[in-house]
């Protein structure tokens, strides 16, 4: 897998953590507004270029859980609730999809918490993912954001580590 970069502004991570925050014991979730600036080889870094947050509700329920556990049966052990998984409507992901096309963006990636738990992609998360997002998850440890690791889908379907480049917001 070639090197990835998500770069962020410090305000677009101060979003993200005020609502992993302000949802806390559950579980928050949203898109990433983007770009991709593609590598131009092999050797080269694949930047998703965040431009905009989009937080959204996590609509984790009955029919969500029954999705899951037709794709991960071995999940059937343990509770699935809000203060564990996510779920984005559909029709919210259809929604920004048309706002950012709109912009002349991308939904380059999707954003969630773990709430008491590492920054660390579950089995779960690794199951339900899209190859070619960032996948930025939020460690919110009591109530308090503390860590953030950004996470991509390999080509075996794992996930590696993403870099997060933290830069200055553009000037309008």
């Amino acid at each position: 897998m070639s090197r990835t970069v998500l770069q962020i502004n410090p305000d677009h991570l101060q979003t993200i953590f005020a609502h992993a925050e302000r949802t806390y014991p559950e579980e928050c979730c949203g898109l990433l507004l983007g770009q991709v600036e593609p590598q131009a080889s092999a050797s080269q870094t694949e930047t998703h270029r965040l431009v905009e947050v989009w937080a959204t509700e996590n609509t984790w329920n009955a029919e969500a859980e029954a999705e899951m556990r037709a794709i991960a049966p071995e999940t059937a052990t343990h509770p699935l609730t809000k203060d564990r998984r996510y779920w984005i409507d559909p029709k919210e992901m259809l929604e920004a999809q048309r706002y950012a096309r709109s912009k002349n963006l991308d939904i380059v990636g999707i954003y969630h918490s773990h709430t008491d738990h590492a920054a660390v992609p579950s089995e779960c998360d690794r199951l339900c993912a899209w190859p070619h997002y960032s996948y930025l998850i939020v460690s919110v440890q009591q109530g308090n954001a503390q860590d953030v690791l950004s996470w991509r889908l390999d080509e075996k379907r794992q996930f590696q580590s993403e870099e997060i480049l933290t830069v200055a917001p553009a000037s309008p």
